[in-house]
């Protein structure tokens, strides 16, 4: 979570190209962060195969229907559109993160009454061979083309009167992670030294499989490497993955540190290992908090430095020409803004741990 709002800090108040790789140090801060949603979505897998085994099958799929629902349409839709763009103005429906958890989990209501094996089989298979539909076309669909955006391509969507959706997050690939970390959840009940030696077994193989792809640009990513003018932007090339959609080599590589991640980190408890999981504990309070916040910096930060909204009309999209801090103003609004948020998210974080009710495990 805490990753998370470096990317998003990046996202809101920086005027490069995480791409341009001149820029090494705000491609590496992209780059970081790509690990993100893999981890959300796998772990979140994980958590529903937690829930499984203290309910009943037919318990479990509904939960995973209804709180799917309620993350697409009510999040969403109608939380979250109106805090990524920094206009006040223009907004336009984006199916990122929370999209894609949600419409994962609808998938899983679902997917639970398969066998574990089927599961992995099914996980594997998405994975490693959906980048083979690359050249299909939602064209190819005639009026069902929009499903393939939905579900493979991602893009926009219109939805009459002029609205758009915009998929960032098709669902097809992340489906299949969340199955995964499903499958992979009596890992984690394991002793730690056999669970440790998996998951580094695991992330191992996958660095060394997603070097041997990518090396000869033969399957995996829609975007080859190539030589560039400098050692350092060649290997930044190297890799560069496609996460919209994301490709094979990038839910490789993102798995991989997931899962060498999840073998180191939980030999260092401590105050730091406490004060760090807290946010872990509410990540949907703290995912919306924090949106909203860098949303607020962002048009505070214009509305001072651009006065008046005249640039609305010039640039509608979010933000106008000009705009832009430097690496160090952005660390400096990723840390306040993580700690800012931190009593907001203990005391939830107490909260949930006192009560109950229904409707916390919704949040």
């Amino acid at each position: 979570m805490i990753l998370m709002t470096l990317d998003h800090a990046r996202d809101f108040f920086s005027a490069g190209d995480s791409h341009n790789y001149a820029e090494p140090q705000l491609f590496l801060v992209r780059w970081l962060a790509h690990v993100c949603p893999t981890v959300f979505i796998f772990l979140a897998g994980t958590s529903a195969y937690l829930y499984v085994r203290r309910r009943t099958l037919g318990e479990a799929s509904r939960f995973l229907l209804t709180r799917g629902l309620w993350l697409v349409l009510a999040i969403q839709l109608l939380v979250m559109t109106l805090p990524w763009a920094i206009s006040p103005v223009h907004k336009l429906p984006v199916g990122n993160v929370i999209w894609a958890i949600g419409g994962s989990m609808i998938a899983m209501a679902a997917l639970v009454w398969l066998p574990r094996w089927a599961l992995i089989v099914f996980g594997v298979s998405l994975i490693a061979g959906h980048n083979l539909f690359d050249a299909v076309s939602p064209v190819d669909f005639g009026a069902l083309g929009w499903l393939w955006v939905l579900l493979h391509e991602g893009g926009g969507i219109a939805v009459g009167h002029g609205k758009t959706i915009y998929v960032l997050y098709p669902l097809v690939p992340w489906i299949a992670v969340m199955a995964m970390g499903y499958a992979l959840g009596p890992v984690f009940q394991w002793e730690a030294p056999q669970r440790r030696f998996l998951l580094a077994g695991l992330g191992l193989l996958l660095i060394l499989g997603l070097i041997v792809l990518r090396a000869g640009n033969v399957y995996g990513d829609p975007n080859p490497w190539q030589t560039q003018q400098t050692v350092l932007a060649t290997v930044l090339s190297f890799i560069d993955f496609q996460k919209y959609p994301p490709s094979l080599l990038y839910l490789m590589m993102t798995l991989a540190a997931a899962f060498l991640a999840l073998a180191a980190i939980e030999r260092y408890p401590g105050p730091a290992a406490r004060i760090i999981t807290v946010y872990g504990r509410v990540p949907l309070i703290y995912y919306i908090a924090h949106i909203y916040l860098l949303h607020a910096l962002a048009l505070s930060y214009v509305l001072i430095t651009f006065p008046g909204l005249s640039w609305i009309a010039r640039q509608p999209t979010d933000r106008p020409a000009g705009y832009g801090l430097g690496l160090p103003m952005i660390l400096l609004i990723w840390v306040a803004v993580a700690l800012v948020l931190y009593p907001l998210v203990h005391w939830f974080a107490a909260v949930k741990q006192r009560r109950r009710d229904w409707w916390l495990s919704y949040l």
